[in-house]
């Protein structure tokens, strides 16, 4: 850390003799770009970036946790080129064990700002054989706080504020859509808040509320640990997580909205949020829930990741564990290579979307090119292998009589939902660029359109001539409307969401060092062509924020509907009228846009 904090001093003093250190509440930055004039935040160069003094005092404040951030990758290269100077980097060892550890998706969430999919961080500095190859800052930030109490966090926002920066706020870095990346801004890592608390009664904010089990999580707690924790209770319990067992849960998962196994059973981890605490844009600690501050309870529950305050806590229900079913189903070049038989194999698949959700199953696939339906699980929670089994039976039977060949697992009985999830639910691995989109296919369509969606999907695996099978898909069957006793509107997300049945996110790789060109002719594709025929083969259906290209027509519309976006967007004037945080498409955010080539944040004047 000392070492690091004396690039931070040497750093800044390449700039003292030709920059001046800013006011104390300096303006927006005049920029000229494109012929029109903006406002922007204040980036290294500028007059106002901050002196050297100023930063040694954040580090005091920070009990010593400031520090430039050098990517992890730098280890490999002889130099970082950062926006603060250059300094050398190789480091043979240390390159060995960042390239061994790379594709680790753990690892990737310890890090200081590394994302775990890098095209929204431009690639700039990548594992590399040959030290002599630049490495620069990209879309990163160029200094992090590593936050260890709320009193950092709230340092580092009160520096971002009288200093007109960029803030960044990072958890774990699984992040398709670079809502925790941006370039010269101040990053505030929350991984190191690790707390949890488990209530074996919920004490509710107003009479008659929710009075049963709960957790209160902090803000750093990743999914996998905590159901460790949670089938460690006596007795034991479960919750909402993400199936990808590093998603941090009270952040951007939650405030996304948050959906898991259990959504067909129990809603998005939204619906079950309890309370919050929260550091505000202008750095007061606050309680959200249904009594204190009922607003900002609504908007952090599904209403966009990082858009109204940084989360440093969030209580959540919990349920009794229970036994639990689950089986798995493939169809792949081992067993047809036969093209239109393999894609009748997904059409009767999906046709079955409806009836497993009204089932109350939960389902994860993927579809791979040239041919390849991996359906890993079929999650069944709270029910015998028996029940699933028949559940499953129309489709295997509708397999058989359409002649598609298939291998099925054993449909195996579990003694709890958290056995199941270390059984059949994969680790992921970090991943090299690729852009991400996704798309709720709806009941009514499903019941109505399903073989324009299968048409969908083979349009997502190879979307033109040059990217004939470069496309990968993975969807989630699951139904956040099965269960009625939920009230409509107990979160801010959308609707449609409630009548909906599969969420499918699908990928087009991006070459490491594609230019700009490429960059837009890829994101065309992604948007006009791959997002649009989604869209017309389920016109009832609806985007997920966290995980849909945000570049869409109608974010406000697809992301959060007519009825919730604009009780959004007046939450986003209340609580960040100044807009301290930023991430793209989130609610409020319209007059804000980053231009220069992916750099400056900043307001058209």
């Amino acid at each position: 850390m000392a070492q690091m904090f004396v690039f931070l001093v040497v750093a800044a003093c390449l700039f003292q003799g030709t920059v001046a250190a800013g006011p104390s509440s300096p303006p927006l930055v005049p920029f000229n770009w494109n012929g029109k004039s903006y406002g922007c935040r204040c980036y290294p160069g500028d007059a106002c970036w901050p002196a050297q003094k100023e930063w040694k005092k954040l580090n005091t404040t920070v009990s010593g946790n400031l520090a430039v951030l050098v990517p992890p990758e730098a280890a490999c290269h002889n130099t970082f080129n950062g926006l603060l100077g250059t300094i050398p980097t190789y480091d043979a060892a240390k390159c060995a064990d960042v390239t061994a550890r790379y594709p680790t998706e753990q690892w990737t969430n310890d890090q200081d700002a590394t994302m775990l999919w890098k095209y929204p961080t431009n690639s700039s500095c990548t594992l590399t054989t040959d030290p002599t190859t630049p490495c620069g800052p990209g879309y990163y930030g160029t200094y992090v706080v590593r936050a260890k109490t709320k009193n950092h966090i709230k340092a580092g926002v009160d520096f971002a504020n009288k200093h007109n920066l960029r803030v960044i706020v990072r958890n774990t870095g699984h992040d398709f859509l670079g809502r925790s990346t941006g370039y010269g801004g101040l990053i505030i890592n929350t991984h190191s808040f690790q707390d949890v608390e488990f209530h074996k009664s919920w004490k509710p904010a107003k009479p008659g509320g929710y009075t049963g089990t709960a957790v209160t999580i902090a803000a750093g707690v990743q999914g996998r640990a905590l159901l460790r924790q949670a089938i460690a209770q006596t007795p034991p319990v479960t919750l909402i997580t993400g199936e990808c067992p590093t998603v941090g849960i009270a952040g951007g998962f939650i405030q996304g909205g948050g959906h898991g196994m259990l959504t067909t059973t129990h809603g998005f981890a939204a619906d079950n949020a309890l309370s919050f605490e929260v550091l505000t844009a202008d750095g007061k600690f606050v309680t959200a829930n249904d009594k204190k501050n009922p607003d900002l309870f609504y908007g952090l529950k599904g209403g966009g990741p990082g858009n109204y305050g940084i989360v440093l806590s969030a209580s959540i229900k919990t349920f009794s564990e229970k036994p639990s079913a689950g089986a798995t189903l493939y169809i792949n070049a081992t067993l047809t290579t036969n093209s239109t038989l393999f894609w009748e194999g997904v059409r009767i698949f999906h046709s079955f979307a409806n009836d497993f959700v009204d089932a109350g199953l939960y389902v994860y696939f993927t579809i791979a090119p040239p041919g390849t339906l991996r359906i890993k699980p079929f999650v069944a929670f709270d029910q015998t292998a028996g029940q699933l089994e028949a559940t499953l039976s129309p489709l295997k039977t509708a397999l058989t009589a359409a002649g598609v060949p298939f291998y099925s697992g054993p449909t195996n009985q579990y003694d709890s939902l958290f056995s199941l999830y270390i059984d059949l639910f994969d680790d992921e691995s970090a991943g090299p660029p690729f852009l991400t989109s996704g798309w709720m296919f709806a009941k009514q369509d499903i019941e109505t359109n399903n073989d324009e969606i299968v048409a969908a999907f083979q349009t997502a695996l190879s979307p033109r001539e040059d990217f004939t099978n470069q496309g990968y898909l993975i969807g989630h069957l699951f139904g956040p409307g099965h269960n009625t006793a939920i009230p409509p509107g107990i979160s801010a997300t959308n609707p449609r969401f409630r009548h909906n049945s599969n969420l499918v996110l699908y990928n087009l790789p991006v070459p490491v060092n594609a230019t700009l060109a490429q960059k837009a002719d890829i994101q065309s594709l992604m948007t006009n062509t791959l997002d649009r025929s989604m869209k017309e083969a389920s016109p009832n259906g609806c985007a997920y924020v966290n995980e849909a290209d945000p570049i869409r027509e109608d974010w406000q519309g697809e992301f959060w509907g007519p009825e919730v976006y604009p009780k959004l967007k007046s939450l986003k004037k209340k609580w960040d009228p100044k807009g301290t945080f930023y991430a793209v498409s989130l609610p409020g955010t319209e007059e804000w846009d980053v231009i220069d080539y992916g750099r400056r944040l900043c307001k058209l004047l």
